[in-house]
């Protein structure tokens, strides 16, 4: 049985800890609430914007149009989006573990594949796999990508897509469902606007376009490709804030129960020594007599 000092030092170190984890739960809880905001602000905008995407191809506006033509897959480009920082739960366990599904998919299907790594987590890993070609790393990232360097990860996507390098371009991120449910998901940029008929909304087969969507679809098309990884980018920021609050509060409510039980612990050893005690004190009395 450990002494009541080593109880006490114990607790101690339990209690500090749980100040801490406590700290970083209400950081990640006021990220999370400016992540979510953000995500949410700019969803309805992404949804149109793959549905027109997907409504442009289906008219043949997009037909022979460098970003919308659909080739053979024989390389493959993954974006992939985790974190820099750990104590996020299982947020970077997943996407690791869903980009090397893929990795593993590609490999038996015969498919080259490069990676974009934005996160440090997902760099690390990403280094340590065999046979990876690593086109870019991105870290440190805030949580509003700045535009430079989002236009060079979609610039360097959309380059190696119109010179053939690649025949398809992946993003591989985390969807934001809930404060509660995030899970990894991989939406395709390029080829663009691919999407089944019955998600294209009555307001976008309704939309008009002037001159002609021939005429805009350089501009259009995009400026909506941009806003499905701009939108992969936040819903990645607003669920790693998330799980790592969820995180935090595990660990705090953890370590509360910890110095409860190492309370009645100290408590019982302390009694116990109070009993023994108060035993000798009676036998040296019964001796004396």
């Amino acid at each position: 049985m450990p002494s009541t000092q080593q109880l006490k030092s114990r607790i101690r170190s339990v209690k500090n800890t749980r100040q801490i984890t406590k700290a970083m739960q209400m950081v990640a809880a006021s990220k999370m609430r400016r992540a979510q905001e953000a995500t949410k602000s700019s969803q309805s905008y992404t949804v149109a914007a793959r549905e027109l995407l997907a409504y442009l191809a289906q008219q043949g506006a997009t037909d022979n149009h460098r970003w919308f033509v659909q080739r053979p897959v024989k390389a493959r480009l993954l974006i992939v989006v985790a974190s820099d920082k750990g104590l996020a739960g299982a947020y970077n366990a997943n996407i690791i573990k869903t980009y090397l599904h893929e990795l593993h998919q590609d490999d038996q299907s015969g498919i080259a594949n490069k990676t974009i790594a934005i996160g440090r987590k997902i760099s690390q890993a990403a280094t340590r796999i065999k046979d990876t070609e690593i086109v870019g790393t991105y870290e440190d990232l805030p949580d509003r990508v700045p535009g430079a360097q989002f236009h060079a990860i979609l610039n360097t996507a959309k380059d190696m897509f119109e010179a053939g390098t690649v025949d398809a371009v992946d993003v591989i991120f985390t969807r934001f469902v809930s404060s509660m449910t995030q899970r990894a998901d991989i939406v395709r940029l390029f080829p663009a606007g691919f999407v089944p008929d019955d998600e294209i909304s009555d307001d976008i087969r309704e939309a008009k376009f002037e001159p002609s969507p021939k005429y805009i679809i350089d501009d259009i098309a995009y400026r909506l490709i941009s806003a499905r990884l701009y939108q992969a980018l936040l819903d990645s920021r607003a669920s790693e804030h998330s799980m790592r609050m969820l995180a935090m509060k595990n660990a705090t409510d953890n370590a509360s129960d910890l110095v409860a039980d190492l309370t009645l612990e100290m408590n019982k050893e302390r009694q116990s020594a109070i009993t023994q005690e108060l035993t000798e004190i009676s036998a040296g009395v019964e001796a004396m007599k």
